[in-house]
């Protein structure tokens, strides 16, 4: 019975052990949690040909982290259908593996399914080359393209090389034709393809597009692009408040300059819902064989302006643009009833000064000064665990020793009685 206090003692010293092998926070981000079982978190499905091989000497780009907490609320970082209470389910047929609808004015998220699984996001790319043009360049300018430019995969809107066209008229054949041509001409006004590329991830990543990596200008597939239902929502709503992507979206017919002064031609938008759905404002499609069937659009009715994105859709049962239809009476629904929210569309804050360019940030890295930057953020999340996980240590060292201490004076008084 003498011995009972220092073997009461010596279990202390076993708990002190558990308290220095556990860290003072938790080790997974929230997001990267809600992530963790969600198809397509990280990554879209695999490719169905050779589009996103790397060139020679290069390799793959790696995923895009997943944030530490989830854009637009906790809510939006559930992997199935993400609805408000007592909502209605969404109408049917919908092929789209991601959507979300959104108030435009108010950013709220109606509903939404994955809204931030990554996804190929084909021609939808074209919105933030859109919006590095508007930026950089002066709508008047006269580019002539390339040979490369206008050799491009089509869609094209039909430049030649050698010929001259302003700025203007090419990025309205960017929007409202998709062309591809006129996507590889404005990437070489702006410096080149590689650093066209570096402005549109640099631009989504400054407005909070976290899930977005653009790999070529015009949206053919290519190593590491990317998106989600939530990017394109925010983009999308960004781009409104530009008044000459606004006038690309929503012109409905063009005469497209004709190459050497040949007479110019109809160029006509391919999004349907200008002439099938009323109050409509503007939209992009976009289709490649890896990304399958994607859209982004919106209108206004009775004063309330709603945004529908769909991801990886199909055409059938019926065309997407029903479906797009169909999603968008949905969110006016939705809204007509006043149900709340499942989230907010909201870009990020100004990004802090960036340090003076070094020759990191200067190499192949197109995508990966975008990625870095959202990288180092969750290094130094790991920093702080690893930190907090050392002030564990340090206090289980200094109860391990007030308990040995313990044990030792126990022991002793143990022995003289």
């Amino acid at each position: 019975m003498r011995t009972a206090p220092a073997r009461i003692l010596v279990i202390a010293v076993l708990a002190g052990l558990v308290v220095t092998s556990a860290p003072l926070v938790p080790s997974a981000a929230p997001a990267a949690q809600a992530q963790s079982n969600c198809p397509n978190a990280t990554l879209p499905p695999p490719p169905v040909d050779e589009s996103e091989e790397p060139e020679p000497g290069h390799r793959e780009p790696d995923p895009l982290p997943v944030p530490a907490e989830t854009p637009g609320g906790g809510r939006l970082g559930e992997c199935g259908l993400v609805l408000p209470p007592g909502a209605p389910r969404p109408p049917q047929p919908l092929t789209a593996k991601n959507w979300l609808i959104q108030d435009l004015d108010s950013g709220q998220v109606l509903a939404a399914r994955h809204p931030h699984g990554r996804q190929r996001p084909a021609s939808l790319i074209k919105t933030v080359l859109a919006l590095v043009v508007i930026e950089e360049l002066d709508p008047n300018r006269i580019v002539r393209p390339t040979q490369e430019d206008a050799d491009q995969e089509c869609s094209c809107v039909g430049i030649e090389a050698g010929s001259p066209y302003s700025v203007h008229d090419l990025l309205m054949g960017l929007m409202m034709e998709s062309g591809n041509d006129a996507a590889h001409a404005l990437a070489t006004a702006l410096g080149g393809v590689p650093e066209a590329l570096r402005k549109m991830n640099r631009l989504a990543r400054d407005l909070g597009a976290t899930d977005t990596r653009a790999a070529t200008p015009s949206g053919l597939d290519g190593p590491g692009m990317v998106t989600s239902a939530y990017d394109q929502a925010l983009l999308y709503r960004y781009a409104l408040s530009k008044p000459r992507y606004v006038e690309a979206v929503t012109t409905q017919e063009i005469r497209f300059p004709g190459a050497r002064g040949e007479p110019s031609y109809p160029v006509t938008n391919d999004d349907r819902l200008h002439t099938e759905y009323a109050g409509f404002i503007g939209g992009k499609t976009g289709f490649t064989s890896d990304a399958r069937h994607t859209y982004v659009g919106g209108a206004e009715r009775n004063g309330r302006r709603i945004a529908v994105v769909l991801l990886r859709g199909e055409q059938r049962p019926i065309r997407l643009s029903e479906q797009a239809m169909n999603m968008l009476d949905y969110g006016f629904q939705l809204a007509a009833a006043g149900t709340p929210s499942v989230g907010r569309v909201t870009t990020a804050p100004p990004p802090p000064p960036q340090p003076t360019q070094t020759e990191a940030d200067t190499g192949d890295g197109d995508d990966a000064g975008a990625a870095g930057d959202r990288q180092s953020t969750s290094a130094r999340a790991a920093d702080d665990r690893d930190q907090s996980a050392g002030v564990g240590w340090i206090i289980g060292i200094v109860i391990l020793v007030a308990v040995a201490t313990g044990v030792g004076i126990a022991l002793t008084r143990d022995e003289q009685l």
